[in-house]
């Protein structure tokens, strides 16, 4: 006899009656999601938490009388729990949102229209496998970032006359933090310069940026085009644009050409022009994420002479990226996050 698979059991946490509703027949509309139970606000979440034992949260942001952020961290520390949140587009939101994320968040969705979005069913796929993917995240590896040690620059002086490497970077679900190990760990004089994307919906990406550069010894800005490659600054491709080197090699591009593995920004577009118009030593780092975007680009950039590095499946939130890569034969290095500042450090030399 073939047993069924269990289903996921999903908790909807949402101050909005409607918006418990909708969510709720979203889950219950995919045979292989549960509705667990629906809660108005944080203190009720941390009562059915305890209660229920879900899988998954779906967590909202502005609730009363505990908000989600609040009770994110009090259930991440008490009984972790995979959780996906729902955020508005408002930088206030996009705050919250990253901020979500350091405390223990998988990943996050927003709403189609702010916090009532009777049109949230234009969402209902996105959710749908971001609950599935959360599921199945190690919860060891969402370390709270209340309880990390922010991290010292290596030392690693740049030599004048060497040249500058141009270091591209990719990661998706899990990144954020990701990023957040490895930017301030870089030191401010080390002879590169740095391209990211981060998979990541509008509204998002400039708060990202500026809460690296807040916390980082290199400047991190949002990429803007015609922005120059410059030594000691990473451009963080914004949301919905894809960024690529121009012509020159000396400045970046940003476009809205189609999606690629239906993301843009994609990995792949930034790290294939880095590998075809870059004049300077390359290196590649294919960090977290869901899918196969980046491994044509980091195989581009082996190919060319750079170095690439990816992160070990032993600390990624989702191993699939990375996977991806090494499996095309474009890693040359695989290492654990915290080793990844590093191996960056000495490929720059």
């Amino acid at each position: 006899m073939i047993e069924t698979p269990r289903r996921i059991s999903v908790l909807v946490v949402d101050d909005s009656a409607l918006m418990r509703k909708m969510i709720g027949e979203i889950i219950e509309q995919d045979p292989s999601l549960q509705l667990a139970g629906t809660a108005r606000n944080g203190q009720e979440a941390l009562d059915q938490i305890r209660a229920l034992r879900p899988d998954v949260v779906t967590l909202d942001i502005e609730m009363p009388v505990m908000d989600g952020l609040q009770a994110l961290a009090r259930y991440m520390a008490d009984a972790p729990t995979a959780t996906v949140m729902l955020s508005a587009h408002a930088k206030e939101g996009a705050e919250a949102t990253l901020l979500a994320l350091e405390l223990g968040a998988v990943d996050f969705i927003t709403k189609p229209s702010g916090s009532i979005s009777l049109d949230i069913d234009r969402v209902r796929a996105d959710l749908v496998g971001k609950i599935k993917v959360a599921a199945g995240v190690d919860l060891a590896k969402l370390r709270s970032g209340g309880q990390r040690l922010a991290p010292q620059p290596l030392a690693s002086p740049h030599v004048p006359g060497r040249a500058v490497t141009l270091v591209a970077i990719g990661s998706s679900t899990g990144g954020t933090r990701a990023l957040s190990d490895v930017l301030p760990s870089l030191p401010a004089e080390l002879g590169a310069a740095y391209l990211l994307v981060q998979h990541m919906p509008l509204g998002f990406t400039r708060s990202l940026a500026e809460r690296l550069n807040a916390r980082s010894k290199i400047t991190v800005k949002e990429a803007e085009h015609g922005d120059p490659v410059r030594q000691g600054q990473a451009l963080l491709a914004p949301a919905g644009y894809h960024l690529e080197l121009d012509a020159s090699g000396q400045r970046v591009s940003l476009n809205q050409n189609p999606t690629k593995f239906g993301v843009r920004p994609s990995v792949d577009i930034m790290m294939q022009s880095v590998a075809a118009r870059a004049a300077q030593p390359l290196v590649g780092v294919i960090l977290t994420g869901m899918g196969h975007d980046g491994a044509q680009g980091m195989l581009e950039i082996r190919q060319r002479g750079g170095r690439t590095i990816a992160e070990d499946k032993s600390t990624c939130v989702v191993y699939g990226m990375p996977k991806s890569a090494i499996e095309a034969g474009a890693v040359e290095q695989v290492l654990p996050l915290d080793r990844i500042p590093e191996a960056i450090i000495k490929a720059c030399e």
